[in-house]
């Protein structure tokens, strides 16, 4: 056919692609308030914050629940993006059953798109770096004259976006605050040993090799990545983390590479720029759309953002938010080549405590007990118990404001509390509680919403302020209620 006729057969093909685009992003947009900025569920144990999810110790697990926060430049971005904690979580839980012939990974389960139960781990703290590509952080550095990284010396001559010879290790430090710094393969050996040091970078070697085996096959270049590994309690090292996510790892698609690069290498025979990076100042038609955060990067310092000045992220526009979770949407499909399932338009924090409580793993309500002495608390125990009532015995801090982070803390449950005050202790910072404060003591407390002067009558009220949040806690409830009119029949 003429190219005419060609032309007439491509418009309604990427005008359709550009219909569905457009639909795709209307539907985000109705997502935009129904994202999770943490989770936090008291029930679960002991708690650790990580930069994205919240972190439960429980049992022989760990429970890990991914919000819908996005850092950059080691920034917390002020916005949430819709579905950016499940779309992670789904692509890890398809790469780990891509690749546990080369390593095992933590993971037992699935509980909810957000929520990923794993074996307990120690965790090796490297971040386990492979680079295919001179990209990102890497190349800046390289544009500046560096040539060695992580005891690794590149040649001369590269350019940014360049293919290296063969993949290359770089590994860094895992740091909780701040920035994480490169090691070379020797500090690794002195942290880990040298047989878990070499085990660790060979992993990290074969999870790339068959990551971008993986791309390929999708139309993709999975240009670099990071791991995560721990080992249990055998000794046996395991992937832990995310597994070549748009959150760990830089992406593009096989025809962005093959038809930009060419030029960009041409441009750069010129002579005329100094580097890429100026180049692409002078030609930003040849930038490398990627399937990454880059986008979340280049839309900070869009704004006017400096990572190495400024104190706090600016906050993206709603265009901007959308466009981030429509990427992290298409990259899953693309990756997996499963399609995307919008969620039940519901509070996300509400699905994953129903969810829990499905799994069995939580009542979905707990009972915090304030200032008890031993007897006490087991008596105040002993009854909450006896209506599957959780139940945790805290000592609060007698500093003021130790106290009052503690009842902030407890304010940020995603489940209902009923906190049981029994001593005068931390009566000022309970009264900023946004649960119901019970006073179990002789003369009543003024934080207090209410008086019980009967520890044994605590269960029951608390099954009362609890039964339409657990269906155990109601079905208790409600035999016992039965039991004390079948008493009264009898005495009657």
């Amino acid at each position: 056919p003429s190219s005419g006729s060609k032309l007439k057969l491509l418009l309604p093909h990427h005008q359709a692609m550009a219909n569905d685009e457009a639909a795709v992003k209307a539907k985000i947009r109705e997502y935009l308030d129904l994202t999770l900025p943490e989770c936090f569920v008291p029930e679960l144990g002991e708690q650790k914050q990580g930069k994205v999810r919240s972190i439960y110790f429980s049992g022989p697990n760990v429970v890990m629940v991914t919000n819908d926060r996005v850092s950059a430049f080691d920034y917390i971005l002020p916005n949430l993006i819709p579905f950016k904690g499940q779309v992670l979580n789904m692509i890890s839980e398809w790469a780990f059953s891509q690749t546990k012939d080369i390593i095992p990974n933590a993971l037992i389960e699935n509980i909810d798109a957000s929520v990923v139960v794993q074996k307990k781990m120690k965790n090796l703290n490297v971040e386990l770096i492979v680079r295919g590509y001179l990209w990102g952080s890497m190349a800046a550095a390289y544009e500046k004259g560096d040539r060695v990284f992580c005891g690794l010396t590149l040649p001369e001559g590269l350019i940014r976006f360049q293919k290296l010879d063969a993949p290359i290790f770089t590994p860094t430090t895992k740091a909780e605050v701040g920035h994480d710094e490169n090691m070379t393969m020797e500090d690794m050996e002195k942290l880990l040993g040298k047989e878990l040091a070499k085990k660790a970078m060979d992993s990290a070697m074969k999870l790339f090799q068959r990551g971008s085996e993986l791309m390929k096959k999708r139309g993709l270049i999975l240009l670099d990545t990071k791991y995560e590994f721990g080992v249990d309690e055998k000794g046996v090292i395991h992937v832990i983390d995310e597994v070549n996510t748009p959150d760990s790892s830089r992406m593009c698609t096989i025809e962005e590479y093959e038809s930009k690069y060419p030029k960009i290498a041409a441009e750069m025979k010129k002579g005329e720029h100094k580097n890429v990076t100026e180049l692409m100042k002078a030609k930003p038609e040849l930038k490398m759309k990627e399937f990454s955060k880059q986008y979340v990067r280049d839309a900070l310092l869009d704004l006017g953002f400096d990572p190495t000045k400024d104190k706090s992220a600016p906050k993206l526009s709603d265009e901007q938010v959308v466009e981030c979770a429509f990427r992290y949407m298409k990259i899953y499909e693309t990756v997996t080549g499963n399609k995307f399932e919008f969620p039940p338009k519901m509070a996300p924090e509400k699905r994953i405590i129903a969810n829990l409580q499905k799994a069995g793993m939580i009542q979905g309500c707990m009972a915090i007990i304030v200032g008890a002495d031993k007897s006490q608390a087991e008596s105040i125990q002993k009854e909450l118990s006896g209506f599957k009532i959780p139940s945790q015995n805290v000592t609060f801090p007698t500093d003021a404001d130790a106290a009052g982070k503690l009842v902030a803390e407890y304010n940020k449950s995603t489940e209902p509390l009923l906190i049981i005050q029994c001593s005068e202790a931390a009566s000022a910072a309970l009264s900023s509680s946004l649960f119901p404060v019970l006073s179990c003591t002789s003369n009543g407390m003024k934080s207090a919403s209410s008086l019980i002067c009967m520890p044994e009558n605590v269960g029951r009220l608390a099954a009362q302020i609890f039964a339409h949040s657990s269906k155990d806690v109601r079905s208790l409830l409600e035999a016992n209620i039965e039991e004390q009119q079948r008493k009264k029949a009898r005495t009657a």
